[in-house]
């Protein structure tokens, strides 16, 4: 069984040069394929929050009626709500999951300055310069908003997300450059940072917890040399830290000593999303979705597309229930358990809406996101049947990658700089 690096594979540029960040400039790019263009990504356009009592700026929702949301967040003949409310914010957003985040009464977009906007009214609560790398995650643990140090002078800090105060923070040590984080639980935060040679180079990385409560250093592995950084999806289950990487790499780890308990290479990459659910972890490797064991790796059940060419894309386990689509536009729910089909729609290729590639659930629907703005955005979808019963797109044009999030009372859409909360 191989260790933490394997050799590199070819893999999206643009995907990689996203998730890499660090302050990188990217072009827009245009890419065709089976006549459907990649998600894009672009770096500038900051604007400041709009102030709640003026509006910002107001969004167009597809057709939506005046008298707002109806059942289940709809409006009415199932046409989409409109948001209560609309605004132009300082997000520099990659296209990652957790570059949006709701928490504390609050909902915050990774950007310059990290803004903190209110989630009822869109004021702006709090803002914090020098807040967040671009392209580096927000993470949440035990109530704490963990982020890594925009002045990249080798700490991280952690968070109150309803006042932006501070009350955590930790230095990883000189010998170590640029720690970000990549998981949280209530015990500890995870990071991982480049370890600097003599000549201020570095060719290694290093794996390390930091105890949320103290900052002290609880543990430190050493990488395999030719393993990266950047591009890195992780999560924590119990004692098991489980991350992805390009290399095609799904690496466990013990969270109480950071010993490797078992590393796969895996044969597609999906640029590292998985779900965990219990004591499985569930990875999409093109037409074959698998499950391995968290405590020793070993397979427990598969389920393919029903064709070779049809690849798995993002994953996502909601109230015990795996939801993901497919390349072809089949979206499935499936019981994580098992892999047993619980449902399956072609309701989104019915519509000719894009692939989602992020899930949340608030009130009575399953929300999806989308990369392409035309023939995507946010996608309600009655998570009994995956019937799609409404989506909204604001119209801008914009080629960064949609991103949603929750609190259970707003579901919070963000595509470029414009963030817009919807009802539930």
């Amino acid at each position: 069984m191989g260790r933490d690096s394997v050799p590199a594979d070819r893999f999206s540029r643009r995907r990689a040069l996203r998730l890499a960040g660090g302050g990188l400039t990217l072009a827009v790019l245009a890419v065709g394929a089976a006549g459907c263009r990649e998600d894009g990504s672009e770096v500038g356009g900051s604007g400041g929050s709009g102030d709640g009592a003026s509006g910002g700026d107001k969004a167009t929702t597809g057709g939506a009626g005046k008298d707002g949301a109806g059942k289940d967040g709809a409006g009415k003949d199932g046409q989409a709500p409109e948001p209560l409310w609309t605004k132009t914010t300082s997000a520099l957003t990659y296209g990652d999951n957790d570059e949006l985040v709701a928490a504390g009464g609050v909902v915050i977009a990774s950007g310059e300055p990290l803004a903190a906007l209110n989630a009822t009214s869109g004021k702006e609560q709090w803002s914090l310069k020098d807040g967040a790398v671009p392209g580096a995650p927000m993470l949440l643990g035990k109530g704490t908003l963990y982020l890594a140090s925009a002045g990249y002078d080798g700490t991280v800090a952690g968070y109150d997300p309803a006042s932006g105060k501070e009350t955590w923070r930790s230095h990883l040590g000189k010998e170590y450059r640029q720690p970000r984080p990549i998981a949280a639980d209530d015990e500890q935060l995870y990071v991982v940072a480049e370890i600097l040679e003599a000549d201020g180079s570095s060719k290694t990385n290093v794996i390390a917890a930091l105890n949320s409560t103290t900052g002290r250093l609880a543990w430190k592995e050493q990488r395999d040399l030719g393993t990266e950084e950047n591009g890195i999806h992780a999560q924590v289950q119990g004692r098991h830290l489980v991350y992805t990487d390009f290399k095609k790499n799904l690496t466990v780890r013990d969270t109480a000593t950071g010993k490797q308990v078992w590393t796969h290479r895996t044969t597609k990459t999906n640029y590292g999303f998985f779900a965990v659910y219990k004591d499985l972890v569930i990875v999409p490797q093109g037409p074959k979705l698998q499950a391995f064991s968290l405590a020793d790796g070993s397979a427990k059940w598969s389920v393919e597309t029903a064709e070779s060419y049809v690849a798995f894309k993002e994953p996502a386990v909601l109230d015990d229930v795996l939801h993901i689509a497919d390349s072809d536009r089949t979206l499935r729910a499936l019981d994580p358990r098992t892999g047993k089909k619980i449902w399956q729609s072609d309701s989104l290729a019915d519509a000719k809406l894009t692939v989602p590639r992020q899930y949340v659930k608030a009130g009575g629907l399953l929300y999806a996101a989308t990369a392409l703005d035309e023939q995507g955005g946010v996608i309600a979808i009655d998570p009994k049947t995956g019937a799609v019963r409404w989506t909204f797109n604001d119209k801008s044009g914009d080629y960064h990658a949609w991103l949603v999030a929750t609190d259970g009372k707003h579901v919070f859409a963000l595509h470029g700089t414009k963030l817009h909360a919807l009802p539930v």
